[in-house]
């Protein structure tokens, strides 16, 4: 059957119309208006889009997804850093509280005597005095003075020999000033009245930093290190049970040398520390 054709209009006959605004879309992302807790959508549900999980920066900013973490901050907290600034710090402590009581004669003094009269000769006289002068100058200088050679030689630098002898140069200066300050008297087995000024023991600091010195400019083996503290035990323990010097005295002289060894070890750490130049 024959149907009455619709007349068709063109794109030129429709009149224009204005664009109209659409308050429930278009006020959806206004801060304050109903269903605005999303930037994304207008009815309140959830995003649909990995977009829409973006979380905040550090600035307040629209990170990535996940965010991107800030720029790495520089810290000094490694436990290498913290070792080396604790033990020296434990160690002066110690020697204070140990120079206090032998100056104030305390509790810890009277105990220390007992202690050393009752270990005299316990052992030995010919191994207790062949240990005891192995905190000679004449003994330990010539092993530390070989040591800076060798170094010195191997590596071409100076700069760690120089630290093991300004350390070893500063044992004289620390221990003869508190000798004569503290002005403690020796045992009874050296000469009664011969001099007083037995607190630190100079040869177990000379002993301590010399050997110590010279085995971290040598090696870094943990067992030259074990080594070196029996050697400097044995040392302690000779000046002891030979009369030469009271147990507080060495326990002294091992606190105020350790400061000295960590601070050239931290130097020479620090020389060879990767991008650092060292001289």
């Amino acid at each position: 059957m024959n149907a009455t054709p619709r007349p068709q209009g063109t794109a030129g006959d429709a009149a224009p119309v204005l664009p109209q605004c659409r308050t429930g879309r278009a006020f959806a992302h206004t801060t304050g208006a109903t269903g605005s807790g999303n930037p994304h959508r207008s009815d309140g549900r959830p995003p649909q889009t990995p977009r829409g999980a973006r979380h905040t920066g550090r600035h307040g900013g629209l990170g990535t997804s996940p965010p991107v973490p800030g720029p790495p901050t520089p810290s000094t907290g490694f436990p290498g850093f913290r070792a080396a600034i604790a033990l020296p710090a434990l160690c002066t402590a110690l020697f204070a509280l140990v120079a206090w009581q032998v100056a104030a004669h305390g509790p810890l003094r009277g105990l220390d005597e007992r202690l050393g009269r009752a270990a005299v000769g316990t052992a030995p006289r010919a191994l207790a005095e062949l240990l005891a002068d192995l905190g000679n100058t004449t003994v330990a200088l010539p092993v530390l003075g070989a040591a800076i050679a060798v170094a010195a030689v191997r590596h071409r630098r100076w700069a760690p020999p120089l630290a093991a002898a300004l350390a070893m140069a500063a044992v004289p200066a620390l221990v003869v000033p508190l000798k004569t300050w503290i002005a403690r008297p020796g045992p009874p087995a050296m000469t009664p009245g011969a001099h007083d000024g037995f607190f630190p023991s100079g040869h177990a600091a000379t002993a301590a930093v010399a050997y110590g010195a010279a085995v971290l400019l040598l090696t870094r083996s943990r067992w030259w290190l074990g080594a070196c503290a029996l050697l400097n035990a044995a040392v302690g323990a000779g000046l002891v049970l030979r009369g030469y010097h009271w147990p507080l005295d060495v326990a002294g002289a091992w606190c105020l040398s350790v400061p000295l060894l960590c601070a050239a070890a931290r130097f020479r750490v620090s020389c060879r520390s990767p991008g650092r130049p060292c001289p």
